[in-house]
């Protein structure tokens, strides 16, 4: 009977067990303790297809930020509005900015004392205020998220009143230092709630000192918690979409094809060039902005840049259709994907900003190739290696150009440079510059001298009829 007892007593404990392990609530809490920005943006993206794949309860963000990039933190204020499952934000200190912006966009926020949130005023690198046509954009998503979370009628009389869950006033006056609001805020200072102020209108739905009192108070006494925990993809992704970096792998690109032309087959600079390619359009496609066609679009331009420099004389429509092409590539890859019969949601600000990016990024590093080949292409400090300082003298077969070059046309010689198409020939021991009539002839191939015109041979392969 004792052992009978026991027996019992251990399979009622597990079933309890079983029984409040499935009515646990399961949360998913989201780290979000570091600057707003791309790697962000992935991790956010990763975190709440995490919460669907489990069906979640709740999406916890423990958000300790001073802001960061405005059009990061709008893809993740819209991911938040469009979650079907409830996203709680615990501000741990700070939600300033950018983090501001996130918070109000979740459906309820809990602060620790101390805590601050607001000065969502957009800045630049150097902490000052951007043009009047950034916080536009700024007052105006700041807005529409506080109206997101809906407002409830109230008819007095013959008065109809509006009150807002977070008052989209109040929300504006975080970003525009203009806004006026009796006996909350006056002109000419941007509003920053304490964890007391934002209780008492509304940007607050109560304190929390830890996630636990979090989950607690938004109604969960019983809950497993997991963490989201970025891979070494995400943030290797994250760290290539940084638009500085974006910017860095531009010129890399346009720097390596640069090289490239400067000199015979293929080398290097092609490496590079290659390399940073697939580093700037790698991370883009993996997480959905860049299409097949977008990159098909960019090649596409690069192999009609290439022909034209080589294959016909001058720089005309295929060349200036190659760097149009290139550019538009590189550009769409950026702001989202157009394919699948959507069109993405993205502003013309979107656009503009990453043609900027593309186009300064190009020219800049097209100035500084100019800039390193007339330094260092003629610096002694690299020999010859990067620069031609040797002499041609007439003892070496060298010789100026003769008024009887047609004497050898018909004649057969030797390819004494890779002719692209330009280069020399060698004719019994002397050189001579030669062009090729058409395509690319590789050093020592036979060549058979075709015409003579301006003191230049031309010349084609030996093999054709």
């Amino acid at each position: 009977m004792k052992k009978l007892a026991i027996l019992l007593i251990t399979l009622l404990g597990a079933s309890l067990a079983t029984t409040a392990a499935d009515d646990a609530a399961k949360v998913i809490k989201l780290e979000m303790t570091e600057d707003v920005g791309p790697a962000l943006w992935i991790k956010t993206q990763h975190a709440f297809d995490m919460a669907s794949r489990d069906s979640a309860d709740m999406v916890l963000i423990h958000m300790n930020t001073y802001g960061g990039a405005v059009v990061d933190a709008d893809s993740i204020r819209t991911r938040i509005l469009n979650c079907d499952i409830p996203v709680i934000a615990f501000v741990d200190n700070n939600a300033a900015s950018a983090g501001a912006l996130i918070a109000i966009a979740c459906n309820k926020i809990y602060m620790r004392k101390g805590a601050s949130i607001g000065a969502a005023t957009v800045v630049n690198q150097s902490g000052s205020a951007m043009p009047d046509k950034y916080q536009s954009y700024m007052r105006g998503i700041m807005r529409s998220t506080a109206e997101a979370h809906g407002c409830d009628t109230i008819i007095n009389g013959s008065d109809t009143i509006l009150k807002w869950k977070r008052d989209p006033q109040i929300a504006e006056a975080m970003v525009d230092p203009d806004v006026y609001i009796s006996h909350l805020i006056d002109t000419g200072k941007v509003l920053t709630f304490t964890s007391n102020e934002a209780i008492k209108y509304g940007f607050c739905d109560g304190l929390a000192e830890n996630i636990n009192e979090v989950i607690e108070q938004s109604g969960y006494h019983n809950a497993i918690i997991k963490e989201y925990e970025p891979t070494g993809l995400d943030k290797a992704l994250g760290w290539l979409m940084n638009p500085a970096l974006q910017g860095l792998l531009i010129m890399a690109i346009i720097g390596g094809i640069y090289f490239e032309m400067q000199s015979p087959g293929i080398g290097f600079p092609s490496v590079i060039a290659v390399v940073a390619a697939i580093l700037y359009f790698a991370p883009l496609y993996l997480e959905g902005l860049a299409a097949h066609w977008e990159i098909a679009i960019f090649i596409l331009g690069i192999v009609l840049i290439v022909v034209e420099l080589f294959a016909f004389p001058g720089f005309g429509v295929c060349g200036i259709s190659g760097i149009v092409l290139a550019v538009i590539g590189l550009t769409l890859a950026m702001i989202g994907d157009f394919g699948g019969g959507h069109t993405p949601d993205i502003s013309p600000d979107d656009i503009v900003k990453s043609f900027l990016l593309v186009t300064l990024s190009a020219a800049a590093s097209i100035a500084g190739c100019i800039w390193i080949s007339s330094k260092f292409y003629t610096a002694t400090i690299f020999g010859n290696r990067l620069s031609l300082t040797a002499s041609q003298q007439t003892e070496d077969g060298f010789v100026a150009v003769s008024p009887d070059l047609k004497q050898f046309i018909g004649k057969e010689a030797v390819a004494a440079t890779v002719l692209r198409p330009s280069g020399k020939i060698s004719i019994d021991g002397h050189y001579f510059d030669a062009k090729s009539v058409y395509g690319f002839i590789d050093k020592d191939s036979e060549v058979e001298i075709t015409g003579c015109e301006a003191g230049q041979l031309y010349v084609k392969p030996k093999s054709d009829k």
